[in-house]
C-alpha cells in the first residue's frame, strides 16, 4: 500500500479538500485498497480544529466527505512514513525541503500534475477570500488529482 500526504499551511483549506478529493477519486477508480492518505500543515496553528467551513461546503457540493478530518501538523517522522508527500504551495514545498529536512525525491507540487500545463504554480489559499476561491481551488485540485492518480500507476504498477 503506498501512502501520501497532502500539505498546505494550516491544513484546514487545501490539504483536507485534497485529501478528501484523493479519496473519492481512487473510490470511484476501485483503487481505494492500494493507497492511503492524510492531510497535515506545516503550521500548528489550527491543531485539532476542523476544516475550514468554505471547504466543508464545497466539498459537501461535489460529493466529497472532509468532516472526520482535523489539523494536525507535519512531523518529521511523516518523511518517513509517507512514500508522496504533496505540497500545495512553492512556500510549504520550501518549508518541507528546509525547515523539516524531508528528501527532495518524496516532494512533488500539486499543480505540476495539472494537465493544463500550469505546472511549477501554487494551489491558491483561498482563506478569506469567499466562496468563489473555495470552488476555485476545488477546481484546480480536482483536475490535478487525476493526473496525480495517473502518476501513482506509472510508479507502482497498479492498474486504473
Amino acid at each position: 500500500m503506498q501512502s501520501v500526504l497532502f500539505v498546505c499551511l494550516g491544513n484546514i483549506c487545501r490539504s483536507p479538500l485534497a485529501q478528501g478529493i484523493f479519496e473519492k477519486q481512487t473510490v470511484d477508480l476501485n483503487l481505494s485498497t492500494f493507497y492511503v492518505a492524510d492531510s497535515a500543515g506545516t503550521s500548528a496553528w489550527h491543531q485539532g480544529e476542523k476544516p475550514h467551513s468554505g471547504s466543508l461546503a464545497v466539498a459537501r457540493r461535489h460529493g466529497v466527505s472532509i468532516e472526520k478530518q482535523r489539523s494536525r501538523p507535519v512531523h518529521a517522522k511523516d518523511a518517513e512514513i509517507f512514500d508522496y508527500i504533496v505540497a500545495m504551495d512553492l512556500e510549504n514545498r520550501r518549508n518541507l525541503l528546509t525547515e523539516f529536512r524531508f528528501p527532495e525525491e518524496k516532494i512533488f507540487l500539486m499543480r505540476d500534475f495539472a494537465k493544463d500545463g500550469k505546472k511549477g504554480l501554487s494551489v491558491p489559499d483561498p482563506w478569506g477570500h469567499g466562496d468563489d476561491a473555495f470552488e476555485n481551488v476545488f477546481s484546480i485540485l480536482d483536475e490535478a488529482m487525476r493526473g496525480f492518480i495517473e502518476f501513482l500507476h506509472k510508479n507502482t504498477g497498479n492498474k486504473i
